[in-house]
């Protein structure tokens, strides 16, 4: 049995955290360059240029990419074999000193009181057990301008892969402007309510644009791409070619009489790190 520090934990949880938010991932720097090299409308060619100049100036100037440096969404892939104590403390603690140390902005609140923690926490923390003797810590700061045009609809079976396609870009069309495209688009299919949920957002963390292991399910990401681009809303809702850089969809076994589906927007600002401790 590995067992792993509070301490690491706690530290590379604080420096990995603060990184996320100031250093936008290569993957999506590179996605915005082929969106700004592709775009024929000037004023999303402009736009799409003022967000990779962002992107330099955050990690240049140690600056966050956004005000909004989110709530923070940690996703746990843990090894049978691996044992710490206290890991949600550990975690916490982590993106306490984050917030004070990063100078990161306090956004997390008492929901019905409205009160703020000051601290930034406590974390959204999700849970893989894994067969592998690995002990990984994926940390997402997701802003909510995104956030909160996210969808979860209960459909009939019988609406099949056309009800699902209806649904996401119904989402994606109300959302409009708000969310901040170019957008990542996680979908979740199957499994109950909040599995479905769950499965929106672990497709955020996938790799930029990697397709589905599935052949079907990959043709299926491939075709909302281009319906959804094809809505015209484009770079912070000015139009272009770029509406969303890519459609990761995740799917799970559900109940014969029901068909649950997700869709958990990312905004251009796709903020991500994975924490290697094991």
């Amino acid at each position: 049995m590995k067992v792993a520090s509070y301490e690491e934990v706690v530290e590379a949880v604080k420096k990995g955290y603060i990184e996320a938010c100031l250093k936008l991932p290569q993957e999506v720097k590179e996605a915005l360059k082929k969106a700004y090299l592709k775009e024929e409308n000037l004023l999303a060619q402009a736009v799409l240029e003022v967000l990779m100049e962002n992107a330099e100036i955050a990690e240049k100037e140690k600056l966050p990419l956004c005000q909004d440096t989110g709530i923070p969404v940690v996703w746990v892939r843990i090894g049978e074999g691996i044992r710490i104590k206290n890991l949600e403390r550990a975690i916490n603690e982590g993106l306490e000193l984050a917030c004070k140390e990063g100078h990161l902005r306090a956004s997390v609140c008492n929901p019905l009181t409205r009160k703020n923690t000051q601290t930034n926490t406590p974390a959204v923390i999700h849970y893989e057990l894994v067969e592998e003797n690995i002990f990984e810590l994926w940390l997402m700061p997701k802003g909510c301008g995104s956030e909160n045009m996210s969808r979860t609809v209960m459909l009939s079976p019988s609406q099949g892969w056309k009800g699902i396609k209806e649904f996401v870009i119904e989402t994606v069309k109300i959302a409009g402007p708000n969310p901040c495209p170019p957008l990542i688009v996680g979908i979740g299919i199957g499994g109950t309510f909040e599995k479905s949920a769950f499965l929106a957002k672990k497709a955020l963390f996938r790799d930029l644009g990697t397709p589905h292991f599935d052949q079907e399910v990959a043709k299926l990401e491939k075709e909302l791409l281009e319906e959804i681009n094809a809505l015209k809303i484009g770079p912070l809702g000015f139009g272009g070619k770029t509406t969303a850089l890519a459609v990761h969809i995740e799917v799970y076994p559900c109940h014969i009489a029901s068909l649950p589906v997700s869709v958990n927007l990312q905004c251009h600002s796709a903020r991500k790190v994975c924490l290697k401790l094991l």
